[in-house]
């Protein structure tokens, strides 16, 4: 651990938290439907598309009709990506002449991509035609992560409105997060990545003779656009099998410096929108100090580990930390800074290994997922992952002083507390259940690359991440088999919309409440003792939940580790 690491780690959070506040400030009035500067050009685009789509914007929804809008939208996007897939072999833009995709890798990939995960059990450019990678993934990129946000905006309208029954209007949201806030920041990011060296081109692939004289075919193609909303929408996947390790999807330290802040961009100022919007604040800043407190913990674990390297490094005079499976032009600090993020913001877009990690380097990624992926979380989807805990923090609070809990003005009742216990529960029952069957079922054992602990790590990471709609992988689990494409798409199936319907439920039950204003026993909740409080029930749910899998995985094999035993 060195000096210039942490100032690296210090200079990302102090961007982050300064650019928080413009952008919660700009995204507000976007979903408000106030004008911005954007207006005069996006805004009779917009009235087009309604027209269009027979869209009233003034008529908003009941959240269960906002709800099965979200659904139907899905299955429509599921449709497409299936389809194109399929037909691949006689679609254009196929300069590779890629053949059709297999139906359960289809269904995977389409079912990744609905539900905003991009867990990719295959090489982008060994086997996906420009269409495809463009029409298909990059176009589902946009959509799934605009889901995200609205769904997020519906639940701070439940906590925001008094007496109504309507959360606004799945169309509009979506329609307006797309177009004032992900493709306007996309287009600027894209020639950005341009400049440092990533491709766009509809061109063919590059013939390169090397100095031995061998051939060799350098795969190109409409790179940028794609790691653009790949990284602010939070999506994860990558163009290349090698992800944001490959040189032409992050070529510099300042594209992958750049690719870190754009990953926590707007779930930080996720936070703001939901300050503002309950019109205090200090709210939005306390959820961002919760995030703020399990990131920093995190990447202080995560750096130490991979700094300090193994007894077998040292056996073998190797004394400088742990280099295996990162890119030379990022070293230590910015690879584990790179896996924190990524797994904590639900992104899935990874610049190392994390199956070269040493046990405690690669448990705290495993960890972020298993909370739920709400320290930032993806976009939209780690404020009400987030918000879901503090229900659960609040309830508690109550019973401790014996009031009603309350929060931003309203009672949390028992309708609350169960639906956020409901959407906090289905997670573990896939993490933890799948993980069972497949390191007990001969098929998928067979795809283990590893032994022991490490590899029932590989395989609880790989549900771990598919449930929680991250889509990073382990690396060491050889995932495009048949068992592996189906159970994987039924977790992040299961991960993303049964965690979507309850939080649905209380912003439709909180909006039709009326709002109380705050008393001399109301709990402050936007001090220490509740960024507190929310820490300590969400470490202790998760310990709860998950230190027997992590005792069997990534925890044994450090104690082992530390014995000079490797796996």
């Amino acid at each position: 651990m060195t000096m210039v690491g942490w100032l690296q780690i210090i200079l990302f959070c102090v961007i982050i938290v300064a650019l928080t506040k413009p952008l919660g400030w700009y995204m507000t009035r976007v979903f408000s439907g106030e004008r911005t500067f954007l207006s005069p050009v996006l805004r009779p685009i917009e009235a087009g598309l309604y027209w269009i789509s027979g869209v009233d914007e003034r008529r908003e929804q009941h959240w269960l009709t906002y709800t099965v809008a979200m659904l139907l939208f899905h299955v429509g996007g599921f449709l497409i990506i299936y389809g194109v897939m399929r037909l691949q072999a006689i679609l254009p833009f196929n300069p590779a002449g890629q053949g059709a995709v297999a139906e359960d890798l289809s269904f995977n990939t389409a079912i990744s991509f609905i539900t905003n995960t991009n867990w990719q059990n295959y090489g982008g450019e060994s086997t996906l035609s420009y269409l495809v990678q463009m029409l298909g993934l990059t176009h589902q990129n946009f959509l799934s992560a605009a889901t995200g946000i609205a769904l997020a905006v519906a639940l701070i309208r439940g906590f925001s409105r008094a007496s109504m029954r309507t959360v606004g209007n799945f169309w509009v949201d979506v329609t307006r997060t797309t177009l004032y806030v992900l493709l306007p920041i996309c287009v600027v990011y894209t020639l950005f990545l341009v400049w440092q060296g990533i491709p766009q081109t509809l061109g063919n692939y590059v013939e390169a003779t090397t100095l031995e004289g061998a051939k060799q075919t350098i795969a190109v193609g409409p790179v940028a656009s794609q790691v653009a909303i790949k990284m602010l929408g939070t999506n994860g996947g990558g163009f290349f099998n090698a992800n944001a390790a490959h040189p032409f999807e992050n070529p510099t330290a300042l594209s992958n410096f750049v690719q870190m802040l754009s990953i926590f961009l707007i779930g930080a100022a996720m936070t703001n929108v939901f300050g503002r919007m309950v019109g205090n604040q200090r709210q939005g800043w306390a959820i961002l100090a919760v995030m703020g407190v399990l990131f920093v913990a995190g990447v202080a674990v995560t750096y130490w580990a991979e700094a300090n390297g193994t007894a077998t490094l040292h056996a073998l005079g190797l004394t400088g930390g742990n280099m295996e499976g990162k890119e030379v032009r990022f070293g230590i600090v910015a690879s584990s800074l790179f896996a924190v993020i990524t797994t904590a913001a639900s992104c899935g877009a990874v610049n190392a290994m994390h199956d070269s990690f040493t046990a405690l380097g690669g448990m705290i990624p495993l960890i972020n997922m298993q909370l739920g992926e709400i320290i930032i979380g993806g976009v939209g989807a780690g404020l009400y992952g987030m918000l879901l805990f503090v229900v659960i923090a609040i309830f508690v609070a109550g019973l401790m002083v014996g009031r009603t809990p309350e929060y931003v003005g309203k009672k949390i009742e028992a309708r609350e507390v169960k639906m956020a216990m409901l959407a906090i529960l289905v997670l573990p029952l896939m993490y933890l259940g799948w993980t069972a069957v497949g390191v007990v079922y001969p098929a998928a054992v067979a795809s283990m690359a590893n032994a022991g602990p490490h590899g029932f790590t590989e395989v609880l990471y790989a549900f771990t991440s598919a449930t929680g709609n991250n889509g990073s992988a382990f690396a060491g689990l050889t995932g495009n088999t048949f068992f592996y494409n189906l159970t994987l798409a039924s977790a992040m199936f299961v991960g993303r919309f049964f965690m979507i319907i309850p939080a649905m439920a209380i912003a439709g039950s909180l909006a039709g409440k009326k709002t109380h204003p705050p008393s001399a026993g109301t709990f402050p909740t936007t001090g220490g003792l509740f960024v507190g409080l929310v820490v300590g029930v969400i470490l202790i749910i998760g310990g709860l939940t998950f230190f027997p899998a992590l005792a069997l995985g990534p925890i044994v094999e450090q104690l082992a580790m530390n014995a000079g035993n490797v796996f």
